[in-house]
This record gives structure tokens, sequence and C-alpha cells, in this order.
């Protein structure tokens, strides 16, 4: 049957609420697919309004011609037939028909669409963002959400999809969010809109990476808002591939450097007897203040870039002592650990241990329930088998400590 009439507000709801849960259980329901007026009433303003019968007269005729041609079933109140409906039933054979009838597209149609999308493409990569694909295709198989992935939306999946064949692989240098959205999409402004989603996949599927913030994990895909510098102080000497060094004795207390020269370096030397690196910028500079020309340091900015890790990479070939000051907290033993494992296992901890825990103690904070599971996690981590007593201590007291509140 061609299209017998142009639905109303009314009536292509009714039917778009049939097919939801024809579509919730999978285009094979056992039961009956039905809608309950009464439940649906907040989105049938024309239908129970009180001022107009109109909506109401031409909704019922609508679904009474559906009736007849067999695609619904209706359902009266008791004394209002032709008058109140009290439910309306889909004949599954013809829900084709009412796809078609309201220009909605079938579910089925959009999994099948989408599942080719990423059939076509999940061999162009494999890291986690296999893992990613691979469990968007099993979403799909099981009929559940394939979020962030859409449904609905294909130019988005597209786009999306891009996005992630697009990411860097060996990162080391950073590339701002707009340059790599005009390289991908010609659009300096549609990463953008993608960037949680992209973040989400890989906090889901790369096991790493479950604990950083957003931001965190699209610097460690190579991808910042901005150009950043790493802050250094000390007499460091860095050298690049042409041979040229760069001398940052003259400089104080500190300098910054772009971490794209950081990512530059082959070879790094500190005159000095330690190197202390800093989790965050406040408690860098409050270090500079009570330490002489024997101590260098370097500001982590959090969890260190990939740009960072490579200098310390460099540094970490010469003979010079390692240490780290972060919070104690998880994220802070997550960079000591983080540093050891991926740098060098030469990393000593600096004001991270019980002597510290017990003197500045009562400027802690009490753990949330995450900090807890967090650092119980931790506990059992290789790279930090000497800091056990330290989290022990930390959960027996339920107790966190920033670096701020540590006096030097």
């Amino acid at each position: 049957m061609d299209k017998p009439f142009v639905p109303t507000p009314d009536t292509t709801t009714l039917l778009d609420l049939l097919l939801d849960i024809y579509e919730q259980r999978g285009g094979r329901p056992k039961q009956a697919v039905r809608v309950k007026l009464r439940d649906a009433a907040g989105v049938l303003p024309g239908y129970y309004s009180q001022t107009d019968p109109l909506p109401r007269v031409t909704t019922n005729e609508q679904l009474m011609a559906l009736a007849q041609h067999g695609w619904v079933t209706l359902t009266w109140e008791s004394a209002q037939e032709g008058h109140l409906l009290a439910a309306v039933t889909l004949v599954v054979a013809a829900a084709d028909a009412l796809y078609a009838l309201i220009g909605r597209e079938p579910q089925a149609t959009q999994r099948r669409r989408l599942r080719d999308l990423l059939l076509a493409e999940r061999f162009r990569v494999h890291d986690w963002r296999r893992l990613a694909l691979d469990a968007t295709l099993r979403q799909l198989e099981a009929q559940k959400s394939p979020a962030p992935f859409s449904l609905s939306d294909a130019g988005w999946n597209r786009d999306l999809l891009a996005a992630l064949l697009a990411l860097p692989e060996n990162v080391i240098e950073e590339l701002p969010y707009r340059v790599f959205s005009v390289r991908v999409f010609n659009d300096s402004k549609r990463f953008e809109a993608l960037k949680a989603a992209v973040a989400r996949l890989a906090r889901r599927h790369h096991g790493a990476w479950r604990e950083l913030s957003a931001a965190e994990i699209l610097r460690e895909l190579g991808l910042v808002p901005n150009p950043t510098l790493l802050h250094l102080a000390g007499t460091w000497r860095l050298t690049g591939a042409d041979g040229e060094t760069v001398s940052l004795a003259g400089f104080h207390p500190a300098v910054g450097i772009p971490a794209g020269l950081a990512a530059q370096v082959q070879r790094v030397r500190v005159a000095a007897e330690r190197v202390i690196c800093v989790e965050n910028l406040t408690p860098f500079y409050t270090l500079l203040q009570h330490t002489g020309a024997e101590t260098a340091a370097l500001c982590l900015w959090g969890n260190p870039s990939p740009a960072c890790r490579h200098l310390l990479r460099c540094l970490a070939e010469t003979d010079v002592p390692l240490y780290v000051w972060a919070d104690l907290d998880y994220g802070g033993l997550n960079i000591l650990a983080q540093l050891r494992r991926e740098v060098s296992p030469r990393f000593r901890p600096y004001r991270m241990d019980l002597a510290t825990l017990d003197a500045f103690a009562r400027w802690g904070h009490p753990l949330t329930r995450r900090d807890a599971r967090n650092l119980a996690r931790l506990r059992e981590h290789p790279a930090l088998a000497d800091r056990t007593a330290l989290i022990d201590e930390m959960l027996l007291r339920e107790v966190k400590l920033e670096q701020e509140a540590i006096l030097l």
C-alpha cells in the first residue's frame, strides 16, 4: 500500500514507541508489542487536549485506517470505542510498512551499516584501537548500544573512525588538537566534538590508562590543546640529532623548553648530584627555594608526557641519581611506578615515605572508596614493592597527602 496519509504528531509518536519496543526486543518479540496510551500521555499532548478535539479525532482515524490494513490492532477504553483509545498493538509482520510510513530507518539497517564500516577498517589497526572496534562489533551483534559510536548518525561514525585511524603511533612529539583536526578533516574545530569519544574508547581498552583523565589520555596519544613547555632547573645540557647542544645553566631559577624540543633530544647531561622530578609546578618552585646547585629538577606536570619520558630516558643513560617527588596518593605513586617501568628502575622516591606521612598527615585528606580501591590494586604493582608499607599505612589511616602540604 502507498503511504495513506501524513501521520499526525501523535500518530508518529505512538508508532515510534511501538517500534522502539520492537527494536529493544531484537526485532523478534515473543510477547505483544503494545503501547498503553495512558502510560504515554505525557508525550501525546494533542490526543489528550481538553480544548481541541481535532488532534484526537485525526489520530483515531489514522490508526483505524492502519488497523483496517492489518498493521496494528486497537483496544478502546470501555464504552469509548471510536473515541478514546486504551492501547495500540503492533502487527509484527507490518513493522517494515510502519518504518516507511513515519520515515524511520530500521535499527537493523543502522547496525548493519555501522558493522560494515568497522569491518572494512579494523585491519588497519593492531593496538587498543583494534580492541575498541572489536568490542563495538560484539555490542552490535548482541543488540546492545555501540556507544560512543552511534546507530543513527553515520557521519559521526565516519569521523570518529577517521580520528581513531589517524592517531599517531609511537608518540613522542605533540600535536595540537586543531592541527590534528585540520589534517584529518580539513576543519580545525571538528575534533573538538570527537575528543571525548576518543578518550572514552582509549580509557576503556588501554589497560594502563583507565584512571587517567581525558586530557591525560589525549596527551598520551600526542594530542594537546596547545604546545606545552617542560620546566627545567639546573645545569642541563641538551644535544639534538644535529649535534647542536643547548645549555640551560644560565637560567634562574628555571626555564621552560618546548616539548617539541625535548622530543628531539638525543643526549642529556646534568652537572648535579641528583635530579628530582616533581609532579606539580608549585612544589617544583618551592623545591628550588630550598635546594642549591647540587640539585637539578624537572616539573612533570602530572603524568609525564611522551616527550618528558623521552627526555628522561636520555638522562637515565647517565649515572646521575634520579628521584620522584609526587603526591602521596594513587596518582603520585602511579607516576613513580610509571617512571620506573617506562624510563628507568633507578628512580627513587623523594618525600614519599612513612616519615613524611607521619609528619604531615594532619594536613591530609580522607581517601574515597575509589582511592582505596586504586591503592589496593597499586599495592600489587611489581615496580612498587618498596612502597607497600607506605600504601598499607595510607589504607589503614584512610589518608592521602598532597605535595603542597609538605614543608621543606
